[in-house]
């Protein structure tokens, strides 16, 4: 959005209220995003039972909730967008739209939500990472550090869970991650400047013209289970746009790198919430990690983080 953009992200610390505000607003979009997981295995399937095509799911879920954005503008009178925003409109779409769901759709054919939960657990750090490159943000040493811990645990854990081991479905993770971090800034971006529901409507209004074709030429061939219905539908409004409100409004209130921390506990709500949706088992050992990465969290959230533009000040 150019220069308005970044000295919103490198004014000084919000105040304790507002960062209080963001941050449960951030875990409220983080408990909207965490049932992501479960809900797009429901919808896709494995591989020896699939449901939904994965390309379907993903320009499917875009296409629908684009449509209800379209009303919802329609509704509110939103204004059209700028031209300064349209390349960070056409960046939050890639990652969103396209990225994050395609590579997620592929990686969950091949592994359960609990996999994919603690692979895409280095998202808080990734998209810390990708504000700092992005936005020419800097934090102290100890946010830093805290945000190495949470993902270090979160790495322990999917060793643990993992033996070890990595096979093809953690390349599709690791770029759903990266499409998600990228998307993640730039809709902050926006948001610094411009409501956050208005922000992921125009994203998905703007990508109709792609996702409507795309979803109807993938169309399900095949006999599909409500189930799989049911977890599209709920990708569709919650994952794809309800979600997206409180996020990028808690990210522009409370600075994209301390709000991002949030996060680190979006793959432990994952885990709980594949109990009661996917009647995955939970072990005992997996609440004990989400207690010391809850810790970190916290420890995070006292550190001051207020960012600031590289070079200023």
């Amino acid at each position: 959005m150019g220069s308005s953009a970044s000295a919103s992200f490198s004014s000084s610390a919000p105040s304790a209220a507002t960062l209080h505000r963001s941050l449960w607003l951030g875990a409220l979009g983080v408990l909207m995003f965490a049932m992501t997981l479960p809900m797009t295995r429901l919808a896709v399937g494995p591989a020896d039972a699939p449901q939904l095509p994965p390309l379907f799911v993903t320009a499917g879920r875009a296409a629908g909730a684009g449509l209800l954005a379209a009303v919802y503008l329609l509704l509110t009178r939103a204004a059209l967008p700028q031209q300064r925003h349209l390349r960070d409109l056409l960046v939050t779409a890639l990652g969103s739209v396209v990225g994050f769901p395609l590579f997620l759709g592929l990686a969950l054919r091949q592994v359960p939500s609990m996999h994919a939960a603690v692979v895409t657990g280095i998202l808080p750090l990734a998209t810390a990472a990708m504000a700092a490159l992005m936005l020419r943000q800097r934090a102290p040493l100890g946010f830093w550090l805290c945000a190495s811990a949470g993902c270090a645990l979160v790495l322990a854990f999917a060793a643990w869970e993992g033996h070890g081991q990595l096979v093809l479905a953690d390349g599709w993770l690791l770029l759903a991650v990266l499409s998600a971090s990228v998307a993640y800034v730039s809709g902050a971006r926006l948001s610094a400047g411009w409501q956050a529901e208005q922000v992921i409507s125009w994203v998905l209004v703007l990508s109709l013209p792609v996702t409507l074709p795309v979803a109807a030429l993938s169309w399900p061939q095949h006999a599909v289970s409500t189930a799989a219905w049911g977890g599209f539908a709920y990708v569709t409004v919650f994952s794809m746009w309800v979600g997206f409100f409180a996020w990028y409004r808690a990210l522009a209130m409370g600075g994209t790198l301390r709000v991002s921390q949030v996060q680190l506990l979006q793959p432990f709500l994952a885990l709980l919430l594949a109990v009661p949706v996917l009647g995955e088992a939970l072990s005992p050992h997996t609440l004990g990690f989400a207690l010391a990465v809850l810790a970190v969290v916290v420890v995070g959230k006292r550190m001051p983080a207020a960012a600031r533009q590289a070079g200023a000040g």
